[in-house]
């Protein structure tokens, strides 16, 4: 990591400065925050022994930094303000090194963290953008059951109610051999089971039993009369899924057109499916499949 020490008692900064490059850190030293530094830090060890008014400076300069404060004793003045400015975190001199080095992981593990928590709820908005789960209230009671065409759909609402209740998410597939020991080991998780519409009814009634005191949320590909507690369907429109192995020619096409049709116009679709423009007219009547504009 790139360091910078702001410190205007030498001896000090040497210490630290020399335990740092031993850590193998790159470092910067200055004793004034006057000097006109360009460079970017990862972390910024500053000392409120400065004027007020220079580490405050300092602060705003260096706001995407982890800023320590280095501190002779504590006030609104050397602490509580320079905080509420954007330090992350004091330490008292004089200070052990071994706790100055444990503060500067502690708060890079903390900011990579918090950098991949933000990515992946990107990601999961990205990939979740297109899918509606308005049909279910997040009161619902749980377990439920969700009857869907894909399971993106269920994906997100799983998410959705892990936030409701403040959990974390327990994925689990019912195609796995050792599913009912991992829903029953499990409980402080929202419990996610996919792969549902896979069982045999004996299978589903032994993991009906096991999920019956717990917060899980089950998707299926099929309509499942038989599970005794709460049920939904969520369904993306523009989307056909069909279960069996072997497709139709009729689905195949249905598929391909509802899919496709806002990518490719008309003439490059019909190509594309071996079949001419009033063929491909000809199929959406038949099928009852709306153009897209």
């Amino acid at each position: 990591m790139n360091i910078l020490i702001i410190e205007n008692e030498i001896y000090l900064a040497q210490k630290v400065v020399s335990r740092l490059l031993d850590d193998g850190h790159s470092c910067d030293y200055v004793e004034s925050a006057n000097v006109n530094l360009s460079k970017y830090y990862d972390i910024v060890l500053l000392s409120t022994s400065l004027p007020n008014s220079a580490y405050k400076n300092i602060i705003k300069k260096y706001k995407d930094s982890i800023i320590i404060l280095l501190v002779s004793y504590i006030s609104d003045e050397t602490v509580t303000n320079p905080i509420k400015a954007g330090a992350k975190d004091y330490i008292m001199k004089p200070f052990i090194m071994d706790e100055l080095v444990r503060k500067i992981y502690h708060y890079k593990e903390f900011r990579n963290i918090s950098q991949e928590l933000e990515t992946m709820k990107e990601y999961l908005d990205f990939i979740f953008k297109d899918i509606e789960t308005d049909t279910v209230s997040l009161s619902t009671s749980l377990p439920l059951l969700v009857k869907t065409n894909t399971q993106k759909c269920v994906d997100k609402l799983a998410f959705q109610f892990a936030s409701r209740f403040g959990l974390t998410i327990k994925f689990i597939s019912a195609a796995k051999d050792n599913y009912l020991k991992e829903i029953s080991s499990t409980t402080r998780e929202l419990i996610y089971v996919t792969d549902y519409h896979t069982l045999k009814k004996s299978a589903k009634d032994a993991l009906n039993k096991v999920i019956e005191e717990k917060k899980c949320i089950i998707c299926s590909l099929e309509n499942e009369e038989d599970f005794p507690f709460e049920k939904a369907e969520i369904k993306k429109s523009d989307l056909v899924v069909i279960n069996d192995n072997i497709m139709t020619i009729n689905d195949y096409v249905k598929l391909m057109v509802v899919s496709f049709q806002s990518k490719y116009p008309d003439t490059e679709l019909s190509k594309k499916l071996g079949i001419s423009r009033k063929s491909l007219w000809e199929k959406r009547k038949k099928l009852g499949i709306e153009k897209k504009k």
